[in-house]
């Protein structure tokens, strides 16, 4: 991972390479920032940096041995700390310990996708029991810290989602925060630091990453094939900062999202029963991520419409190719009103769905809702 790997957070990268060129890079970082933000990416490109045998004034040069085995998480004073079900870990040494690899499986998860969340761990790993930084976890991470530099640079250890360390966890954890070996580095990142205890905030800096703007995001898209522009264009506005969700988005993305919204609508406003049926037929059919894209889109409409009706048309982030449809909206059927409830039924019915709800009866209470609402 290299910081130009990340799209976009010029102003992070250079504020996060100029400390570690000055030497001036504090020895506990917390990445922190939205679900689907660079906060990972950020922290694993510092690694790379740090190590690096040949750093530009921009970059680590990604083609020394350190820069490869960073790449490849394979790195042996790259350590890494993580959620995992207790019982992995013993709490001492005359427990008998399982044989299981938890490293591989991260870092292949890791790998496919550095913006995912916890939810996506859990489902990758199959672990079906609580995950958690335990206290055996947190003597672990102490032991590891005890031993010598294997190739002479910085050690790192990495933990991500330390607001999942529990309380003997985090105070095991305190002293060596607070004074660590040389040339030690710990880099957390967490999506929730209000959830970590104070004691440990107070002994990091912070470093915020904020969410990708619709412009990065799009570029992304685009330049790894993933979606045509027209539906990046869509699509960004939807993830609203997150990565994360932009991937998934572009899995099943279709371009014609807003034209379907748009004769939803239409069938909604004419009270056409046998339409509305037809339709809770097709939304059944379509894949669920199609489905949350639908509702995301139809939210996202009323959004435009209402910054459409404030006349503040500077801050609509729908395509030139969309704004005829959503100015006749605004201005023809939705009163203020109007786009409350709606959003209201849209925001309820994504919920819903998110929860495994039958979307075939779904999304026929909704039509019918909404109709009720437009006339």
């Amino acid at each position: 991972m290299q910081f130009s790997s990340i799209p976009g957070l010029s102003e992070t990268k250079s504020k996060l390479i100029q400390a570690s060129r000055q030497d001036h890079l504090a020895h506990a970082l917390l990445f922190h920032g939205p679900e689907g933000s660079a906060a990972l990416p950020m922290a694993l490109a510092l690694a790379a940096y740090v190590n690096c045998e040949n750093p530009s004034p921009t970059d680590s040069c990604g083609t020394c041995p350190s820069c490869q085995k960073v790449a490849k998480l394979i790195h042996p004073d790259l350590n890494f700390a993580f959620p995992i079900p207790g019982s992995l870990i013993p709490d001492s040494d005359d427990e008998p310990k399982k044989k299981v690899d938890i490293l591989k499986p991260w870092r292949s998860f890791l790998l496919n996708n550095p913006y995912s969340n916890l939810h996506d761990w859990i489902l990758y790993s199959g672990f079906d029991r609580q995950l958690i930084i335990s206290k055996a976890g947190a003597k672990q991470i102490i032991q590891t810290l005890s031993l010598k530099s294997f190739e002479g640079g910085y050690k790192i250890m990495l933990i991500w989602t330390p607001e999942l360390m529990n309380l003997q966890s985090a105070n095991a954890l305190l002293k060596i925060l607070e004074e660590p070996p040389a040339k030690t580095l710990f880099f957390m990142v967490s999506h929730h630091p209000e959830r970590l205890l104070t004691t440990i905030l107070s002994r990091t800096q912070k470093v915020l990453i904020r969410g990708f703007s619709d412009e990065e995001i799009i570029s992304e898209l685009v330049d790894r094939g993933l979606c045509s522009e027209s539906a990046a264009l869509q699509l960004a506005p939807l993830a609203d900062g997150s990565m994360r969700e932009a991937f998934l988005l572009a899995d099943e993305v279709k371009d014609e999202n807003t034209s379907k919204v748009r004769d939803w609508l239409r069938i909604c406003y004419g009270r056409d029963i046998n339409a509305i049926c037809a339709f809770a037929e097709e939304f059944f059919a379509y894949p669920k991520e199609s489905q949350k894209t639908l509702l995301l889109t139809a939210i996202n409409v009323l959004r435009e419409c209402l910054i459409d009706k404030s006349q503040q048309t500077q801050l609509m982030r729908s395509p030139e190719s969309e704004r005829e449809f959503i100015h006749k909206l605004a201005t023809n059927v939705l009163t203020t009103e109007k786009i409350d409830q709606i959003y209201q039924q849209l925001g309820e019915a994504y919920i819903h769905l998110e929860r495994n709800a039958n979307s075939k009866i779904l999304s026929l209470d909704l039509s019918l809702s909404v109709a009720r609402i437009l006339r």
